[in-house]
């Protein structure tokens, strides 16, 4: 099988495509074939070094799509069965999705009800589990208001999309005033304008969720309802403190985080339930081959389209 190794950090030339034997499941591992994954800037990041806890060689890659492609009796799953995988080590404490095929911790494959192609489910598991995470930390009921911030990301996106089917009002942001429309032809009832790290408006919302990260949480903050919710949930400014933070700025509204690492086969469920029933995706800006996942990562990082960035075997 063909898999893509980084023997250390360093620019897309250490992706090298190497041939591996295929790996044998274990009693408590699943063979996966990898159909398809998405591609994220943080994973340039670890390919660059950027992920201290990360050691060399690794393929990294944090999801993938697939089919079992051998297990034992004890896992509960049947090969060729249609499965996800995401986080939990993937890519980062052990061999991730950039190859072909995969040794998962059974605790970590989940099954799928999706009747679409490789490529398109491709763009679900870490994308869509973490605006649906996101979406449900807030703990809004329908009818109330909810402020994406950093709507033009994949997963904020994903966001808009998965909150207006659950009949929540959608306020998403933007830093240019050009892609207003993109948000609203994705479902956004209105668009705010994020300059210079402070939302253009005075308006209260029920809850927000921060793609942008610690660089504007306090400024979400500030917009947020009494005794609604903040939740952080990107680094699209690239820092992961939030610096000169007093408990007494809360003022009876609350803050939390969400990451894809707190997923389980019910959520998995539900999330696929409601994509299935209002028909929901985002753009797919570019698809390429695992012999260019060089190019991938470039792409990635250039962000020339909105959308998701997939990389398929087939």
């Amino acid at each position: 099988m063909k898999a893509v190794v980084i023997d250390h950090p360093g620019k897309a030339d250490v992706l090298q495509i190497v041939e591996r034997p295929i790996p044998n499941a274990d009693a408590t591992h699943s063979v996966m074939k990898i159909h398809a994954f998405g591609v994220h800037r943080y994973e340039v990041l670890t390919r660059e070094g950027g992920s201290p806890s990360v050691s060399f060689p690794r393929v990294i890659g944090v999801e993938a799509v697939g089919e079992i492609y051998e297990t034992t009796p004890e896992s509960g799953f049947k090969k060729g069965q249609r499965v996800i995988t995401l986080n939990g080590g993937f890519g980062r404490a052990f061999d991730g999705s950039e190859q072909e095929y995969a040794l998962v911790p059974n605790q970590t494959l989940y099954t799928v009800d999706f009747d679409g192609d490789w490529v398109t489910l491709a763009q679900y598991p870490e994308t869509f589990i973490t605006a649906w995470g996101s979406v449900k930390s807030l703990r809004l009921q329908p009818g109330q208001t909810m402020l994406v911030r950093g709507g033009t990301s994949a997963v904020g996106l994903a966001m808009i999309k998965l909150a207006k089917a659950s009949g929540l009002n959608i306020v998403a942001t933007t830093r240019k005033a050009d892609r207003a429309a993109i948000l609203t032809a994705n479902g956004a009832d209105d668009v705010v304008i994020d300059k210079d790290g402070k939302l253009q408006t005075d308006t209260m919302y029920d809850g927000i969720v921060d793609l942008v990260g610690t660089a504007t949480i306090h400024d979400s903050l500030a917009h947020v309802k009494v005794g609604g919710t903040a939740c952080v949930v990107g680094l699209l400014a690239g820092d992961w403190i939030m610096k000169d933070f007093s408990p007494f700025e809360l003022q009876n509204r609350y803050i939390t985080d969400y990451d894809s690492g707190f997923v389980d086969q019910a959520m998995v469920d539900e999330l696929f339930a409601l994509i299935n029933q209002c028909h929901l995706e985002i753009p797919i800006s570019k698809v390429f081959p695992l012999t260019e996942i060089a190019a991938a990562h470039d792409y990635v990082m250039a962000n020339p389209k909105i959308g998701e960035v997939i990389v398929t075997n087939d």
